[in-house]
């Protein structure tokens, strides 16, 4: 489920908790053509089962999870999704760095100066070619934001040649400090602002690592998130370069450490970081420092599955609608206190998993067989990454020209009927239009991403999607409830976020309002509907970033 950054525990297939697991897999439920409550709770309990610990992937009670809605949707009647099978394997790689080996210090006029690991800054290695990787003597180079976006007319790298040097770049995008709605989206995040958008940057850009400034405001969470997403293990997918052609380095560094760097440069970094918000901006290089990293680790590899099962079209069966949810969670824990050790992911996301099932059941069952094909497909490695819908778009089934759009479901709060839907990251692509269509003939509307800023549309699976070309929504439920208005609903969110998101609280509920729950399911199993009995090739509104890389798979 989105979150602020990437949430990476240590899995274990072992047994920690609240006493025995049970000993028969939860039976399959009989469920109805109809979208039903029942149905959707009957999934959810069983796929957030204690027989699954978490659902961790590549453990053997995690991969059981994956067989377990394999089977379900072969029960449902889903046809295998991918030549036959149900599962597209997902090969990804586990790297721990031991910060007691490591290191990171900034050479100068003043002499070296190592940095404090989890106090000033934070630094890891995509790399695996080797257990360590060093990095000597990088000058650092102020790179602005560190994007490069022809839409918008802007290019940090413009003139630099950033072989062997170091980025040091803000966090965010152009327009948020100043709110300056003609720059990018004023406040509003773009891809640009992500922090894996600047990692990949200055890889293109040939750089030998790169440093984002951390600021709280504009990152939208604390350091203190920073420092425990960054630190144990980082996943990664498998790839044929050890990862050679990712930065050497990724790293970020306190606010307070980046004013001090910039401070021992002769640079002011206050005036800088304002100067980078107009269009222009030429890079500084940060004269006479340089770093220095060594980076040792620990490389572990893992095979893992996306699920997939498809409802053949009747007229156009090569073209293809989308209905996505991740099957992970972050499994067990033995260190947490109490006697719970289990994720179990009852909300995040047994639920998405549940929903895109009964959707996919009720076209499956349906009396008329959709004109185009509609696929529903479980992730796996959400929580560590996004990567098993990243490794789909890398490795896509089918031609990417051919997937027409879709639906990506990342939890489902419980609660009751509303006036609106919440779609996250809205006014992206012609997607929205088919959705709003929908929910009209409902008497409810589209309600914009309450905040926008946070950049939320960028941390779920279907950007994955959206980096390929393929627009897909991302609907988060009602924001103004039919009783008790956005003051209920906030209040349901609210109490989910602090109580049980990425908790082992996160448990099925039997009493849970599914009323809002069902009538999204509805709602998003009409628009698939609407989108598979069509002609229609959605694409991304003009000026988003996106659009150019749509355009030309259309073209294909």
């Amino acid at each position: 489920m989105k979150a602020a950054a990437a949430t990476v525990l240590f899995f274990a297939s072992t047994l920690a908790v609240s006493g025995a697991t049970p000993a028969a897999e939860p039976p399959h439920p009989q469920t109805m053509a109809a979208i039903t409550a029942a149905d959707i709770l009957a999934r959810d309990k069983a796929i957030a089962d204690d027989y699954f610990e978490g659902r961790g992937p590549g453990t053997p009670a995690g991969e059981r999870a994956a067989s377990w809605i394999a089977d379900e949707m072969k029960r449902i009647g889903l046809k295998p999704g991918n030549k036959g099978s149900y599962f597209q394997e997902v090969p990804s790689v586990s790297i721990t760095m031991d910060p007691a080996k490591s290191s990171l210090s900034v050479a100068g006029p003043d002499g070296d100066k190592p940095l404090k690991f989890a106090d000033e800054a934070m630094w890891v290695t995509p790399q695996y070619a080797s257990s360590e990787v060093r990095i000597d003597r990088a000058p650092l180079v102020f790179a602005g934001y560190g994007v490069v976006a022809p839409e918008e007319h802007w290019n940090d790298y413009a003139g630099l040649d950033m072989k062997g040097k170091i980025a040091v770049v803000l966090i965010n995008d152009p327009g948020f400090l100043t709110g300056d709605a003609t720059l990018f989206k004023g406040r509003a995040m773009t891809y640009y602002g992500r922090w894996t958008y600047k990692y990949e940057e200055a890889a293109r850009q040939g750089a030998a690592g790169v440093i984002i400034v951390h600021e709280t405001e504009p990152a939208a969470y604390p350091w203190q998130v920073v420092r425990s997403s960054w630190s144990g293990t980082q996943s990664y997918l498998e790839s044929p370069d050890s990862n050679k052609s990712m930065l050497p380095m990724e790293a970020w560094v306190t606010r307070e450490t980046a004013e001090a760097l910039f401070k021992r440069a002769g640079l002011d970094y206050n005036v800088l970081r304002i100067a980078a918000n107009k269009r222009g901006f030429k890079a500084v290089p940060m004269a006479g420092l340089t770093a220095s990293a060594v980076m040792h680790t620990t490389i572990t590899h893992m095979t893992t599955r996306n699920v997939i099962g498809v409802v053949t079209g009747s007229k156009h069966p090569d073209d293809y609608v989308l209905y996505t949810a991740h099957w992970d969670h972050l499994g067990v824990k033995p260190t947490l206190p109490g006697p719970d050790k289990i994720y179990n992911g009852a909300i995040d996301n047994a639920m998405g998993v549940a929903s895109v099932l009964e959707i996919g059941e009720a076209f499956a069952k349906a009396p008329t067989p959709p004109e185009r094909s509609v696929a529903i497909i479980s992730w796996t490695l959400e929580e560590q990454g996004l990567l098993g819908s990243e490794y789909f778009a890398r490795h896509p089934i089918w031609p990417l020209s051919h997937i027409v759009g879709g639906v990506n479901s990342d939890g489902g709060l419980p609660q009751g009927k509303s006036h609106d839907m919440v779609v996250v990251g809205n006014g992206a692509s012609e997607v929205e239009d088919i959705l709003a269509q929908v929910l009209k003939r409902h008497g409810r509307v589209i309600s914009p991403d309450p905040q926008p800023e946070k950049g939320s549309f960028y941390r779920s699976d279907h950007i994955s999607l959206a980096k390929v070309g393929v627009p897909v929504i991302d609907p988060d439920g009602g924001s103004d409830l039919l009783v008790g208005g956005k003051p209920a609903a906030k209040a349901v969110r609210d109490d989910y976020t602090e109580h049980r998101y990425h908790q082992p609280s996160d448990e099925f509920d039997p009493k849970w309002d599914m009323a809002g729950p069902l009538e999204d399911t509805v709602v998003l199993y009409e628009f698939g509907q609407t989108l598979a009995n069509s002609e229609a090739w959605p694409n991304w509104y003009k000026g988003n970033e996106f659009r150019a890389i749509r355009d030309a798979s259309l073209k294909k």
